[in-house]
C-alpha cells in the first residue's frame, strides 16, 4: 500500500514553464507555462529485481489544449501522427537530460538504458507521456530500499505525483511484482531561500542547475 504524507503545494509557491525543457520547438512556444502531473509503477522481474520505472506525465490542461489544437492544424497531419511526432521530440530532448529522473537503490545511484518504449496520447482532455525508462541491468530490491526523484533541474517544470485531495492518489506510485514492499511519496520541502528565489525568476530566466531538486517530490520503495 502507499502510505500518505503530509504535502506542500509547491505548486502554490510559484508556476513552471514547460516547453523550454521538453520541447524546443515552435509549437512548443505557444504557452510555456505548466505543471507535470506524474504516476510511477516500478517494474520488477520473476526474480524480484527491479528492471525499469513506467512513468506517466500528464501535462496540465491549458498546455494540453493549446498543443491539441496546433496539432489539429497542421495540414497533411493526422492527430494520431502529430502526436506520434510529438512524442519522439519529447524522448530526444529528454534523452540527455535523463528524463528528469533520478534512482538510488541503497547509497548507489542507477543509470539507464535507452528508452524504447514510449507514446503520447491524448486522454480526459490531457496531453500524456508515457515511457518506460530501464535500468542499465537488474538491481534486486529485497532487503533494499529504492528511492527516485524526477524533476526539471532549472525548476522550468513543476513535477508533482498525482493527488487525490492533498494527498498522493493510490495509482502514484505502483510497484509492479514481488517482492512485498511499503510505497511511499515524500513530499518536496524546500528551503525558504531556495522558495524565495524560484518565486523571483521571471517567465523568461532559467533557475540556477539544480534548483529543481529541492522543489522534488521523493518516491520511496522500501522493501527491508
Amino acid at each position: 500500500m502507499i502510505r500518505a504524507w503530509p504535502r506542500v503545494s509547491v505548486r502554490r509557491t510559484c508556476q513552471a514553464l514547460v516547453v523550454g525543457s521538453l520541447l524546443a520547438s515552435p509549437l512548443a512556444m505557444a504557452h510555456p507555462h505548466g505543471w507535470i502531473d506524474m504516476s510511477v509503477r516500478v517494474i520488477t522481474n520473476d526474480d524480484g529485481a527491479v528492471t525499469g520505472l513506467h512513468q506517466t506525465w500528464r501535462m496540465d490542461p491549458f498546455y494540453s489544449l493549446v498543443v491539441m489544437e496546433e496539432l489539429q492544424q497542421v495540414p497533411g497531419t493526422s492527430l494520431e501522427q502529430g502526436l506520434d511526432q510529438l512524442g519522439s521530440e519529447i524522448r530526444n530532448n529528454l534523452t540527455p537530460q535523463h528524463y528528469f529522473t533520478e534512482v538510488r537503490i541503497g547509497d548507489k545511484p542507477q543509470t539507464f538504458g535507452e528508452v524504447t518504449e514510449y507514446t503520447a496520447l491524448e486522454r480526459d482532455g490531457r496531453l500524456t507521456f508515457m515511457f518506460i525508462l530501464p535500468l542499465t541491468s537488474p538491481q534486486p530490491l529485497s532487503g533494499q530500499v529504492l528511492e527516485y526523484q524526477v524533476f526539471d533541474p532549472t525548476y522550468y517544470i513543476e513535477m508533482v505525483h498525482e493527488e487525490e485531495g492533498d494527498e498522493p492518489s493510490p495509482q502514484a506510485l505502483i510497484l509492479n511484482g514481488e517482492p512485498d514492499c511499503t510505497l511511499s511519496v515524500l513530499p518536496a520541502d524546500p528551503d525558504p531561500e531556495k522558495v524565495l528565489q524560484a518565486s523571483l525568476l521571471d517567465v523568461d530566466e532559467e533557475g540556477e542547475p539544480g534548483l529543481g531538486r529541492h522543489f522534488a517530490e521523493t518516491g520511496r520503495v522500501d522493501c527491508r
